[in-house]
């Protein structure tokens, strides 16, 4: 008795459609050299700067026996999230909105709803790919350590990215056109990186303004990515801060976007 093979099952001409998007997308983000500086290279280009500075590169025990470099290689990879999500994304999707894009995909086999997600896919993968470059430069070229737990360090990115993405969405359903996505990105924009340790890593602030800070998405990774670099696992404190602020910005960009 001979048993037939079963037949995969084909894709749905709506599964099809959004891979196509996706295809498409991408070709058009990769065509995008300003994002694509901003997110991937800038990022190791301020890392780099700062670990020319001689005494960024001394170990200072203030800090616990590291240097400074040390702590802005935490601080360069949200740098990435922060201009792929909050920088890069909002006004492509707003643009998407305000020239009726999103209207006339929904008479389409091709939901809205696949455009968004295939910009939020190439998005975080760009964020993602920065980390790794700012990483790789890092330990090549100042001795950077790798982080001492891998997979704290991970959750932490993964959790990192999705807030900020979350983030950025918050702000294209809240802008209608995409003049005022670029001033509200760009107001979060700068919040966040102060947040985030790019001016004064959160590690050498004042006690009472690390502690505001930490409650912020971004000074909550920058201590989690900080604390799984030294072989620690992050503080279930800062993870949960972090996933309280995704959870809360998804939901309230859920509830308030609109397709028109």
């Amino acid at each position: 008795m001979t048993t037939a093979n079963p037949v995969p099952a084909p894709r749905t001409a709506s599964s099809r459609a959004s891979l196509a998007v996706l295809r498409s997308e991408a070709r058009l983000f990769l065509r995008e050299p300003g994002s694509l500086f901003w997110i991937l290279a800038f990022p190791t280009l301020l890392m780099t700067v700062l670990g020319l500075i001689p005494s960024f590169r001394e170990h200072d025990d203030a800090l616990g026996g590291r240097r400074v470099i040390d702590l802005y290689v935490p601080v360069s990879v949200l740098l990435a999230m922060i201009m792929a999500g909050l920088q890069a994304m909002p006004p492509v999707l707003t643009g998407y909105r305000e020239r009726g894009i999103l209207r006339r995909m929904s008479t389409t086999p091709v939901r809205p709803a696949a455009l968004l997600g295939a910009q939020i896919t190439l998005h975080g993968a760009a964020a993602l790919g920065s980390t790794l470059l700012v990483m790789a430069v890092g330990r090549i070229a100042f001795g950077v350590r790798l982080p001492g737990q891998p997979f704290g360090y991970l959750l932490s990115l993964l959790l990192a990215v999705t807030c900020v993405l979350g983030l950025g969405a918050l702000v294209c359903a809240l802008s209608r056109t995409t003049k005022i996505a670029a001033a509200l990105g760009s107001v979060v924009f700068f919040v966040t990186m102060f947040t985030a340790g790019v001016w004064v890593p959160v590690q050498t602030m004042p006690d009472t303004l690390r502690r505001i800070v930490q409650v912020t998405p971004f000074g909550a990774a920058s201590q989690a990515l900080d604390r799984a670099a030294t072989g620690a696992w992050p503080s279930w404190v800062h993870l949960g801060v972090v996933a309280l602020w995704t959870v809360l910005a998804a939901a309230a960009a859920i509830r308030t976007f609109r397709w028109e």
